[in-house]
């Protein structure tokens, strides 16, 4: 059965040779150079096999399209968010597909202000993606040259936040698992910087994905077990494009996804307050945070856009997605996993405690996740009717499917489930939050089971 291209403000995913063809790529970059009115575009991939060739089809129609491109080569998806700001471009793409397996590539399309495309942009550009585009003459197509110094400048805004003498003075010892995708060697570069004594498992940009692309415990085994081998202080881990974090503390035991944004938060809210923004599936132990300092929560749709223009539309000190998920304003307006790796070894420096004792100093709460397969759009309305007449009295979102947090249930109380479609999968989400396991168990298995699983 053929696959199903996703196109959404995540971008266009799709699997290379069924539905991401060479026929696609022409389109998508014909469609961005009128976008951008054929200007300057920063281009990045991460590690997949098929990545490469995907780039030299991409830029070269860019560049017969009277674009001028800069090719930055393997680098994370925040650097090229980075890049296009730095460089003063007028949009970027990145090809990668992020968590998804490794058949999978995609474009993330980045406008110049050096974030997504928005629901409105998206939509445009989408438009653009059907029409019958018009080539320039031969003198006026565009160029392409190699930009070799992201890495350094994307590093630099990390050094220059953070405690960097203070932590150098601890000489951490740091396990890295960079899933021997992009962030392979410029994570490698900035630990070394930060004077780690770096145990480096997955990052040979030229060996293919060792583990599932995505950063969950299941798929954190390898790192788990390096950890303790070598009696590390710390393990850090990444998808593809190192946009995500996800972290392994000293006994080998992985935090979960969710508590990187919330070490974080606590961390750089300790210092100086300021708005927190998050999205409807992260965790609540954000609000408890924010509250502790008195400062305010904002939460939006799933999708790094949606968060980063609440950021920008009314400020923030911190951002980003329960999925290990970082967005710092005073580095960059992007979900970007150095300046995780910043902050929690600053945070640890600082406190001088290990990561196991930060963690266990946040509020305590267990989600679970899953998903189910689900294309039948008029079946999810019913159900969730049902649900809305159900659970009257609660306090309810629907700006992104369905998010109910349980104020007055008596076995639910105190916890909250996210239902919702994938922006990237042909998949429905279910995603629940408890007090422990037993309670967002309890939470999940009921709504799960109205899904059909």
């Amino acid at each position: 059965m053929a696959s199903k291209l996703m196109k959404s403000v995540s971008g266009i995913r799709g699997v290379v040779g069924d539905t991401l063809t060479p026929d696609l790529i022409v389109k998508v970059a014909s469609a961005f150079a009128k976008y951008t009115k054929r200007g300057t575009i920063v281009v990045g991939r991460d590690t997949r096999p098929t990545g490469e060739a995907i780039t030299h089809i991409l830029e070269h129609v860019l560049a017969l399209s009277g674009c001028n491109v800069i090719d930055l080569g393997i680098v994370p998806t925040p650097t090229v968010e980075l890049m296009v700001k730095d460089l003063k471009a007028d949009g970027g793409i990145m090809i990668s597909a992020s968590h998804n397996p490794i058949e999978w590539n995609a474009f993330k399309l980045i406008n110049k202000n050096g974030i997504f495309l928005n629901a409105k942009e998206i939509t445009i550009f989408f438009e653009y993606l059907e029409d019958n585009f018009k080539y320039v003459s031969w003198n006026k197509t565009g160029t392409i040259r190699y930009n070799p110094d992201s890495d350094n400048v994307h590093i630099e805004k990390v050094l220059r936040v953070i405690n960097k003498e203070k932590i150098k003075k601890k000489a951490f010892k740091v396990v890295l698992d960079s899933v021997n995708g992009a962030g392979s060697e410029i994570t490698l570069k900035l630990l070394s910087k930060l004077n780690c004594k770096i145990i480096p498992l997955y990052c040979d940009i030229n060996a293919p994905f060792p583990r599932g692309a995505e950063p969950v415990p299941e798929n954190l085994t390898d790192l788990a077990k390096a950890v303790k081998k070598y009696h590390a202080d710390i393990g850090f881990a990444q998808d593809p494009d190192a946009d995500r974090l996800a972290i392994v503390n000293e006994h080998g035991i992985p935090i979960g996804e969710e508590n990187t944004l919330a070490l974080v938060t606590e961390h750089l809210l300790s210092k100086k307050k300021g708005r927190v923004v998050v999205n409807l599936s992260t965790t609540k132990a954000i609000d408890d945070i924010a509250h502790k300092y008195k400062v305010n929560v904002k939460r939006t749709k799933v999708g790094e856009i949606n968060v980063t223009e609440e950021m920008r539309r009314k400020g923030a000190r911190i951002g980003g997605e329960g999925n290990g998920g970082v967005i710092s304003p005073e580095i960059n307006m992007g979900r970007d996993s150095l300046a995780g790796i910043g902050y929690v070894l600053e945070m640890m420096a600082e406190r001088g405690q290990s990561v196991s004792d930060l963690v266990n100093s946040l509020p305590q709460y267990t989600m679970k996740k899953g998903k189910v397969r689900s294309d039948d759009g008029n079946r999810n309305r019913i159900i969730f009717k049902k649900i809305i007449d159900q659970f009257k009295g609660e306090k309810f979102s629907d700006i992104d499917g369905l998010r109910i947090d349980f104020i007055n249930h008596n076995e639910f109380k105190g916890g909250w489930v996210h239902l919702r479609p994938s922006n990237t999968e042909p998949i429905f989400r279910i995603i629940s939050e408890g007090r422990d396991s037993a309670h967002a168990a309890k939470i999940y298995n009921y709504f799960a089971k109205m899904f059909g699983k």
